[in-house]
């Protein structure tokens, strides 16, 4: 039999339509070139090259023979031998039955029952399947000498091979309109993070986006039991199964193929993110809430930066995150000489000639961020963030929403954070509901500022403990601590001191455009009036964009002050009121009065109301007066936020030494009645220690430090 031949007017079939060759132009020497007439469409036609047509998976002769294919060997071996002698065998038969020779190319002649220009292909299936019978093959029909062929074209010998289990699915039996319903909802639903309901209401949804889609009942849905495990055998194949989180992440995940993020430097790649602290803490008057950690990760370095603060974090602690980064950690009382800069392997004594700061720092990294990820959050895509990152010379880079794994350095961390530090303490929750204990609330919890004080000593603690993705070329099996690769990569990167001033800090507060009128500068109740801007009430700023208005940074933990860019720098304008209130508070409290305080005169006597109402509820509060639940929450917040300090130019001021509470033992519960107990409002004053006294470890007035020595106390995660 000849083998077919590619001439004017052979039929074919290319990207799933039927032509005709209307041409052949060209030689196979200088390349030939095939037209193609489309037979649906009289205008239809097509021209391709000889190689491109050939070289196409879809090309091949209408009613003719399967295309020569190589055996797939490498899925051959993976069967026995005899499976695979079979397998061959069984393409010889298919062979004969479409060309009426089992080989290419064969000389033999064609036996009558298998001639093609004389039988049909129906009689030459039915053929086989009786020679096959008498051979004694076993369930040959010839429906199935029918499904051979249709392997063999597809699949080409491998499908011809018996496959164990590799029968038809449910998905492959299911309508295809079904399931393209199925595989558009259930994505959408789990990227809404939508609570898992009953696949009653599924089906329902189905049905709904079915009739939209192709008109009231044009598809039918299967019974419920049908449909079910329609479902479960979709989310198996989209991988969304598991708990509302997990399926969010998953369909959250950037579509492959995956690139690893490569940084060389320190501080090429910073990201950042927030979440809140899986332990329970005591904020204020018994109250327990649960504090947000606000986290920066180098992802050269994987050097960690975090910032402690109640529920709901605040412009200002990427200010002060910032700011941490860029400014040496003091050693604190009590802290292991271990834990120094000094002992360490970073190059001390050179970085020492540089920035003078050093002297007394903890071994933590120090670095200058040129891009900084972050996602979607309020705080982080903020025109105060974008306005900072811009006036340091940073590059702020959001991730696209519900994306995690785009910022995936920063997201495992809070797992180790949780192994290595929440677990161990007390009030520990668990990651999620059904891990919390019943009992937590009753647990011995800490306060704040003991939380905050074994935060700071474990961040010294990360950077000596070796991480599994920091390698140095030259030692690439052993796995180095941030400090170590921050000392590989100083001699290529550098050092380069970056001294704060007021001027600096204050940039990175967050920012709001207000006019100055004759009264001052007005917002939330406030008014702020200095005769600094004597010269400026009611003039133009020379801001277009901001229609005239002036630059306003404010601190939301302080609200007593704000600061105003004039034409000669920033000044500080402090409320009218900030006399009359005697002790300090944050916005929380000021939000708090505002809601309880009816305005009933004019916006100056509303003011002085809601002054006046602010200090009764302060002094309350402070002489530990019966307060309300909402009252006590609002206090407790208060308390535990804390103002973020804004200095007059010093070199280091977010680093205020406190006393170390270590990283093991219990505390005492201090008297609140003792004299000689600092209250929480006094701020860094209360940490004011002498020589003496930082060399002991104590204070004048009496140490709150208890022996940590007990060894049923002993941390397991200290190295």
């Amino acid at each position: 039999m000849s083998r077919p031949v590619l001439t004017v007017g052979t039929a074919v079939t290319c990207r799933g339509q039927a032509w005709t060759v209307a041409g052949v132009e060209g030689s196979m020497t200088s390349g030939a070139r095939i037209w193609l007439a489309r037979q649906e469409a009289e205008d239809g036609l097509a021209v391709f090259g000889l190689t491109e047509l050939l070289g196409d998976p879809s090309f091949a002769l209408a009613g003719g023979p399967p295309r020569l294919r190589v055996p797939q060997m490498g899925l051959l071996s993976t069967v026995p031998e005899d499976e695979q002698w079979r397998a061959f065998a069984v393409e010889r038969h298919v062979r004969e039955v479409e060309t009426g020779q089992p080989t290419p190319g064969g000389e033999d002649p064609v036996r009558p029952q298998y001639d093609p220009d004389s039988t049909t292909l129906a009689q030459r299936e039915q053929a086989k399947a009786d020679e096959l019978a008498l051979q004694g093959w076993v369930g040959v029909s010839r429906a199935t000498v029918r499904r051979w062929r249709g392997r063999y074209r597809a699949d080409g010998v491998w499908g011809l091979v018996k496959k164990k289990g590799c029968g038809s699915t449910r998905l492959d039996r299911a309508d295809p309109q079904l399931l393209e319903a199925l595989r558009a909802l259930l994505p959408e639903e789990a990227l809404r993070s939508r609570s898992r309901g009953w696949k009653t209401r599924m089906r329902r949804e189905v049905r709904w986006w079915l009739d939209d889609k192709h008109g009231e009942q044009a598809v039918a849905v299967p019974p419920k039991s049908t449909f079910n495990k329609l479902i479960d055998a979709v989310e198996e194949s989209l991988g969304l199964q598991g708990t509302v989180a997990q399926r969010r992440a998953r369909v959250s995940r950037p579509t492959p193929p995956f690139k690893p993020t490569l940084a060389l430097r320190p501080g090429e790649l910073v990201m950042m993110d927030s979440t809140p602290m899986d332990v329970l803490v005591v904020l204020d008057d018994g109250v327990a809430g649960r504090l947000e950690l606000t986290t920066a990760v180098d992802v050269t370095t994987r050097s960690l930066w975090g910032v402690l603060r109640p529920a709901g974090s605040k412009l200002t602690d990427v200010a002060v995150l910032l700011a941490q980064m860029m400014t040496p950690m003091v050693m604190r009382p009590g802290w292991d000489a271990s834990l120094s800069m000094a002992a360490s392997v970073v190059p001390h004594e050179q970085l020492m000639g540089m920035d003078e700061r050093l002297k007394d720092a903890a071994a933590r990294p120090v670095i200058v961020p040129e891009t900084v990820v972050v996602d979607q959050g309020k705080v982080f895509v903020s025109p105060a963030t974008r306005a900072a990152c811009e006036s340091l010379g940073i590059s702020l880079q959001p991730v696209p929403p519900a994306n995690g794994p785009a910022k995936g350095h920063v997201e495992r961390p809070f797992g180790s954070i949780n192994s290595l530090f929440c677990q161990w303490l007390a009030g520990f929750t668990g990651s999620n509901v059904s891990e919390r204990g019943s009992k937590v609330e009753k647990e011995p919890l800490r306060t704040v500022a003991e939380i905050q004080a074994l935060w700071d000593e474990f961040v010294v603690h990360w950077h000596h403990r070796p991480h599994s993705g920091l390698r140095h070329p030259l030692m690439p099996k052993k796995a180095l601590t941030p400090n170590q690769m921050w000392a590989a990569l100083l001699p290529v990167a550098g050092y380069v001191p970056v001294p704060l001033a007021a001027d600096d800090y204050v940039e990175l507060l967050p920012v709001r455009w207000q006019p100055i009128t004759d009264a001052g500068i007005r917002f939330d109740y406030r008014t702020y009036d200095d005769a600094c801007l004597n010269d400026h009430r009611g003039q133009d700023s020379g801001v277009a964009s901001e229609k005239g208005r002036w630059e306003v940074h404010y601190n939301p933990y302080d609200p007593v002050r704000i600061w105003v860019r004039l034409p000669e720098g920033f000044r500080e304008v402090a409320w009218i009121h900030a006399t009359s209130v005697a002790l300090p508070f944050t916005h929380h409290v000021w939000e708090h009065i505002c809601k309880v305080v009816e305005r009933t005169g004019s916006r100056e006597e509303h003011e002085a109301e809601l002054a006046l109402a602010l200090d009764r509820f302060l002094r309350k509060a402070a002489g530990k007066e019966k307060l309300s639940a909402a009252e006590r929450r609002v206090v407790a917040k208060s308390r535990a936020s804390g103002a973020v300090p804004v200095p007059r130019g010093g070199l280091d001021v977010l680093d205020v030494p406190a006393p170390s509470f270590g990283l093991a033992g219990f505390y005492a519960v201090p008297d609140v009645d003792d004299e000689t107990v600092p209250d929480e409002d006094e701020g860094d004053d209360a940490f004011d220690l002498s020589d003496d006294e930082l060399e002991t470890g104590r204070s004048a007035g009496g140490s709150f430090i208890c022996n940590d020595t007990d060894p049923e106390m002993n941390d397991p995660w200290l190295p």
